[in-house]
């Protein structure tokens, strides 16, 4: 089946050297940092090939540690305890995971499952006491998201958004600069994201599972992109939905969406999401001093591109290591991270995509 990352091609992310991280002060590998602290973790809840994404990824990682399964598939959950090591006691289905408040060793879960589901999963985590690591979109509306942070403080629990391209090099070499002023006042954005999507009976293509189409998808990356690279919230939206195939985009599935946003300071953003062509992975900001293009902007690795200055030339990182050791430092040493990826930030983009969706229904510009 289908994974709305294949739309990077299916390039296997290439690493060199120790993975690292990004502080306010620079670059700093883990190898650096001390790995005789506490260790986060984890449970991973969804067995499909992001999951196994992230599981692989974990295994060089120095502040979380797999140590949990949830699924709905045993033959999963018994692949899974051969090749990492995990033990009966920490295996879990949809139905019993509750079960996890009793178990010490699991510290942390991380909902990959489709984002229909995300709402009830993520509740019952923090009902039972442990932190929520929650795929994005992190729900299928505001309401279910503004419910998910509000149990989670309730429980006392983080939740956080799997924005991984929140700690990428080179992204934050851009978002450095534009901080900076080296791109001075930024007038314009453009965010491009999608593939051809396959088989018409996976979920993302279910209305109930999915919550929509290539916007509930790949086209939160242009959504999300456009804030982190512009540096403002958008006060304003217009859309154009386009619909081809509308056998195999049923109603509430979108094929694909042109959106457009404006901010406070006058910058303005043009952006594509699609389920109904591929090589669209490209971010492009565009200042009165300078500009950075990348290309591809959000795909697993490398993330590639260039400024008016010259290629961007960060180390190349595996996101996912990068990402679970880095939500391993905000949730057992409250380290905060440069660009948001706490529940808040999540309700916001679905706030946006709400907005973007009434846009193309009406026919005219939402004000956010």
């Amino acid at each position: 089946m289908g994974s709305r990352r294949d739309f990077v091609q299916k390039m296997t992310a290439t690493v060199l050297g120790a993975p690292l991280l990004y502080d306010r002060t620079g670059l700093k590998t883990l190898t650096d940092l001390p790995v005789d602290g506490p260790m986060l973790r984890v449970a991973i809840m969804g067995l499909g090939s992001y999951g196994t994404r992230v599981a692989k990824a974990m295994q060089t990682c120095k502040r979380a540690k797999l140590v949990g399964v949830i699924s709905g598939t045993p033959s999963k959950i018994v692949d899974w305890q051969k090749t990492y090591n995990i033990p009966e006691k920490n295996c879990y289905n949809y139905e019993d995971f509750d079960a996890i408040k009793d178990n010490p060793d699991i510290d942390a879960v991380y909902v990959i499952t489709p984002n229909g589901l995300h709402h009830s999963q993520v509740i019952r985590v923090a009902q039972a006491g442990k932190h929520a690591i929650c795929e994005k979109p992190m729900a299928i509306s505001v309401k279910e998201g503004e419910e998910m942070v509000q149990v989670c403080k309730d429980a006392g629990v983080m939740l956080l958004v799997g924005y991984r391209m929140h700690f990428e090099p080179n992204t934050l070499k851009v978002i450095h600069m534009r901080k900076a002023g080296e791109f001075g006042k930024i007038m314009f954005f453009q965010g491009q994201s999608g593939f051809k999507i396959g088989n018409p009976d996976q979920w993302r293509l279910n209305y109930a599972l999915s919550g929509g189409g290539a916007m509930m998808d790949i086209g939160i990356y242009a959504v999300n992109g456009s804030r982190y690279m512009v540096g403002e919230e958008p006060i304003w939206v217009t859309a154009q939905e386009t619909k081809t195939d509308p056998i195999k985009f049923r109603e509430g599935i979108d094929e694909t969406i042109q959106f457009q946003f404006g901010f406070p300071s006058g910058a303005v953003a043009s952006c594509l999401s699609t389920y109904a062509f591929s090589h669209n992975d490209r971010f492009y900001l565009n200042g009165i001093k300078g500009f950075a293009e990348m290309q591809p902007s959000t795909g697993y690795g490398p993330i590639k591109g260039r400024t008016h200055e010259g290629p961007l030339t960060e180390p190349i990182v595996t996101h996912q290591t990068l990402q679970m050791d880095r939500m391993a430092e905000m949730i057992l040493d409250g380290k905060k991270a440069e660009v948001p990826l706490d529940g808040e930030e999540g309700v916001k983009d679905l706030r946006i995509i709400e907005a973007i969706y009434k846009a193309a229904k009406k026919g005219k510009k939402i004000m956010l």
